[in-house]
């Protein structure tokens, strides 16, 4: 049979050489997924910079791959969508230690909380898109540090899950950012690695030809210096305070709740040959409420009395006449009992409580969040201890999660406190880089108020700071059952932060408002009239 020309025998298919249909919806949904997981990874490099990794020169530059992603984005809607994404993977990153506990759920966790990042997601994209002018190049060096330190500073708020994983502390080690802190809290060390980040990506945009980027890069350098040397530091008294630490190096989660409170007596026991001032244990070192058991509380007295010198020991339990648990730093003296009692005050969302619990309840189902709420203190405390040389010591105790806040503590020496202790249990995320993390904090705290901070663990990492933020003496490890002393200075003065407070967050704010309404203005008046 003959074929006519032009045309295909009847059932017979032209190969075209194309991909199958579904082939190319592959294609096409890959190409769309791949700019957001793109966004996702570079937003979680940041994790690089804390601890246990501990890269503190990488916060420099950390952010740059983020800022390149957003500002490439074709409009500033769907930089927003970016931004949300790379938020997604900055909070997995910092809070990957958090697995364990929440499995699965930690996901939802970061999309929830990613949505903070999609406003400046958006302000990237207006003022780093193409190649930027002298006039958008200054905005940016301003803007987009105080639009990602609102964001800081939103996430903070306790119920959003606090102040965990702020770019500032991981510059803990860093004398000059020990300083800064000083003058403005970790906020003011957060400010300054993104405005380095952001001129530097500047610079690589206009191929290093932006006379605001290196005059950005300069006044960062000398206001840092400057803050440096002429910032103000509380003085030292010449008196110093001797603070036992016992970390017995049993977890919360083991089937003898009890043997973790004789650990620490044993331990405690060790310590009377140094004459110490006070002696910390850590968080949920005692399960049993002391007034409901007096058989332990006249136990820990006659320890007390044994080393000469009083214990504060952190109860976890159900409190009679409360109706609830509580997690609570309470002093006991040779005497018994001093009627000096600190109850927690912010509690770790989905660990100690889950927030909206008839909402979000089901969390539970799918991660070892608490299965029954704390209950919260009504406010901080500041307590009175006896010392060896007869005179006494004011301290201001933490419980674990609170020494991330930085207002707690700063709280604390406005009252008057002269050390700031920290009660802390991680045994959870004990495979994790959680426990060095939260020790690192101690040392921002420490600078930030001009008071010596000490940490007790039951498993690690017990450590010490001094009143500037270097540490005294050696820490305890994760692999530590121990106690050790720590001889910290005390000091009299304060700091700008102590004076101030959150100065950096509300100028920030204030900042992008007045910028935000000048916008406005500005594009109002550029509108042509009816």
């Amino acid at each position: 049979m003959s074929v006519v020309a032009g045309r295909q025998p009847m059932g017979e298919q032209r190969d075209t050489g194309g991909p199958p249909a579904h082939r190319g919806r592959l294609h096409r949904l890959a190409r769309k997924a791949a700019r957001p997981m793109l966004a996702a990874l570079c937003g979680g490099l940041p994790v690089l910079i804390f601890p246990t990794p501990g890269w503190w020169w990488f916060a420099y530059v950390c952010l740059v791959p983020l800022l390149l992603v957003l500002r490439a984005a074709p409009t500033p809607r769907r930089a927003a969508w970016l931004g949300w994404w790379g938020g997604i993977g900055f909070l997995i990153g910092v809070m990957s230690w958090l697995i364990p506990s929440l499995g699965p759920a930690i996901v939802v966790l970061a999309a929830f909380l990613g949505v903070l990042w999609a406003p400046w997601g958006w302000l990237v994209q207006r003022l780093l898109h193409g190649t930027p002018d002298a006039g958008r190049a200054l905005a940016a060096v301003v803007l987009v540090p105080t639009g990602w330190l609102l964001t800081e500073t939103v996430r903070s708020w306790q119920y959003l899950g606090g102040p965990w994983g702020l770019l500032g502390a991981s510059q803990y080690q860093q004398h000059f950012a020990l300083r800064l802190a000083s003058v403005g809290g970790v906020w003011l060390d957060s400010l300054l690695i993104v405005a380095v980040n952001t001129a530097i990506v500047v610079l690589l945009v206009v191929w290093g030809r932006s006379a605001v980027a290196w005059l950005t890069l300069l006044g960062l350098a000398a206001g840092t210096v400057a803050a440096s040397v002429w910032a103000p530091v509380p003085h030292a008294t010449g008196r110093t305070a001797a603070i036992g630490v016992v970390q017995p190096g049993i977890g919360v989660a083991n089937d003898a709740v009890s043997d973790r409170t004789v650990k620490g007596e044993q331990l405690t026991a060790t310590l009377a040959a140094g004459h110490p001032d006070l002696v910390l244990w850590g968080e949920s070192s005692v399960s049993f409420d002391l007034d409901a058991r007096p058989d332990l509380a006249a136990r820990l007295a006659r320890l007390s009395a044994a080393t000469g010198t009083d214990l504060l020991v952190n109860v976890d339990a159900i409190r009679p006449g409360k109706g609830g648990i509580y997690k609570s730093s309470v002093l006991v003296g040779p005497q018994g009992l001093t009627g000096q009692r600190y109850d927690k005050i912010r509690l770790v969302p989905f660990g100690e409580y889950i927030p909206l619990r008839p909402v979000l309840g089901w969390v539970a189902d799918l991660s070892k969040a608490a299965a029954v709420d704390r209950r919260r203190g009504s406010g901080p405390v500041v307590m009175t201890v006896p010392t060896r040389d007869g005179g006494s010591l004011r301290v201001g105790p933490l419980i674990c999660f609170e020494s991330a806040f930085p207002d707690m503590s700063r709280a604390l020496a406005r009252d008057g406190a002269q050390v700031i202790l920290v009660q802390s249990a991680t045994p959870t995320f004990q495979d994790t880089w959680a426990p060095e993390q939260h020790a690192s904090l101690a040392a921002l705290r420490a600078a930030e108020t001009g008071r010596p901070v000490v940490q007790a663990t039951l498993t690690g990492v017990s450590v010490a700071y001094d009143a500037s933020g270097r540490q005294v003496g050696q820490s305890l490890g994760k692999d530590a059952s121990a106690a050790t002393t720590y001889t910290v200075p005390l000091v009299t003065g304060s700091t700008l932060y102590d004076r101030w407070g959150n100065w950096v967050p509300a100028g920030s704010a204030l900042v992008l408002l007045l910028s935000g309404a000048a916008w406005a203005v500005t594009v109002r008046r550029g509108r042509p009239r009816s």
